[in-house]
Order: structure tokens, then C-alpha cells, then sequence
């Protein structure tokens, strides 16, 4: 716990002063964070970084994430997935169809995620304290409450310690701490739509926890790097905002 908390504080006065300035830092740290993500995808498929599958998904990536090329984002991923089908011929199969698949699906998450992050950041920095409060809210709350009051299993085979319970409370303390936030920094148009979109998103960043968990244990890893001590990897802090982020921006473009 000691280890945890003290990662949790380097981590938050790295990351915090780059997410308030924004602008090009904050470009910069995505990259890293996706960088990251992408490269330990990679490792839990047990494919060599320095493989041209891989060097192509990194490069696509990269191009992806590019905050004024939206346009050619699609371009982007067909190319790369082009690529990676002829190298299934080129390596005669050492390289499968079914590899293939699975760079295209990791370059999809990991960049779609990330890349709604900067988008999300570009809308108004409010609206991502709003998904790093809503994010600590429905974890915090589904840790103590499931701890305190769950029974019953809500995946047993995917994360044995989840429980219905405490999903409920991670709901409902998402709730109650985007409603002080809204009364303490005004932001959203609508305060029950506000509600609205606070219990999906939080059900989606649990959805995205679970997703997380379920690679891991397909891929028999405990975590999905050792970045952060006490922690993990990228993708166990990020899991939860990588399913949130789009949904957020989606929700920010209709309203």
C-alpha cells in the first residue's frame, strides 16, 4: 500500500500540471501514455517490438493520434491493416491472419481511447476532471462498498473480487461526486442530463476494467507491465478512461 501511494503522488504531480496546461505537453505526454499501452498489448501477445508487424502498428498509432488529422484517421487504419495482411503472406503464415486481427483490435483501443483523450482536453479542461473524477469515484466506491457489502459475483471468471454490490455503489458514488463537482465548478448544459450521462459512463469505465482484466487473464499476466510500482501498467490505470473518453466525446459532440 505504502508503494502505491507514493507512485500515486509522483505519478499525479507529473501528470496533473500537463493535463491543466494542455497544448502540446499534453499531446506529447498522450503519445507517450499510447506508446506505452500499445507496446505492452503487444508483449502479452508475446510479438517482438522490433517486428514489422509491430513497427507498422507503432507507426500507425503515431499518424492516428495526430490532433488536426482526423480526415485521414480511417486511411490510417486501412493502410496499416493492408500491411499487416501482406505480411501474413510474406512471412508464409509465421505471422497469422489471427495476429493480424489482434494489432489492428489493439491499435483500435489504444488509439480510439487515447486519441478521444486529446479531444477531450481540446472540449475544455473541465470535462476531463469531470472523467478523472467520475473514473476515482466509481473505483473507490466499488473497492469500499463491495467490500463492505457485496455478495454477490459480478464476473467471478473474469475478476473473482467484483462484485454487483459494489458496482452498484461505484453507480452511485460517481453520482454523488459529479453532482458536488457540478455545484462546486459549474460546466455541463444540463444537470440531469449531466446524471444521465454519469451513470453510463460509469458503467462503461467498469466494462472497461472488466475488458482489461479479461485480456490479462487470456494472456496469464498478473499485470500489463511494471511501470508503476504498486500499480501496474499504463493499461491498468487507463483501462476505465479508455472506454470512457469516447463515450464522453461522443456525448460532448451531440450536446
Amino acid at each position: 500500500m505504502k508503494q502505491r501511494i507514493i507512485t500515486a503522488i509522483i505519478a499525479a504531480s507529473v501528470f496533473l500540471p500537463i493535463v491543466i496546461y494542455g497544448r502540446w505537453p499534453f499531446v506529447i505526454l498522450t503519445y507517450i501514455l499510447a506508446t506505452i499501452g500499445l507496446f505492452e498489448l503487444i508483449r502479452m501477445k508475446r510479438i517482438s517490438v522490433f517486428s514489422f508487424p509491430s513497427v507498422v502498428s507503432f507507426v500507425s498509432l503515431w499518424l492516428f493520434l495526430y490532433p488536426y488529422g482526423h480526415m485521414i484517421n480511417i486511411w490510417i487504419l486501412v493502410i496499416g491493416l493492408f500491411l499487416l495482411l501482406m505480411y501474413t503472406v510474406i512471412s508464409k503464415n509465421a505471422f497469422t491472419f489471427d495476429d493480424a486481427a489482434f494489432m489492428i483490435a489493439a491499435l483500435l483501443y489504444v488509439g480510439v481511447g487515447f486519441s478521444s483523450f486529446v479531444q477531450v482536453r481540446e472540449a475544455g479542461l473541465s470535462y476531463i476532471f469531470y472523467a478523472l473524477f467520475l473514473i476515482w469515484a466509481t473505483d473507490s466506491g466499488a473497492y469500499f462498498i463491495g467490500r463492505a457489502f457485496g455478495k454477490r459475483k459480478l464476473w467471478e471468471h473474469i475478476s473473482p473480487n467484483k462484485t454487483v454490490e459494489g458496482a452498484i455503489g461505484g453507480v452511485l458514488c460517481a453520482l454523488v461526486v459529479v453532482s458536488i463537482y457540478e455545484w462546486v465548478s459549474p460546466f455541463a448544459p444540463s444537470f440531469f442530463m449531466l446524471l444521465v450521462a454519469t451513470a453510463i459512463l460509469s458503467v462503461f469505465g467498469q466494462l472497461g476494467d472488466l475488458v482489461e482484466s479479461a485480456f490479462k487473464r487470456h494472456y496469464g499476466v498478473k499485470d500489463s507491465g511494471a511501470i508503476l510500482p504498486g500499480h501496474g501498467g499504463i493499461l491498468d490505470r487507463f483501462d476505465s478512461l479508455l472506454f470512457v473518453l469516447p463515450i464522453l466525446h461522443l456525448f460532448y459532440l451531440i450536446v
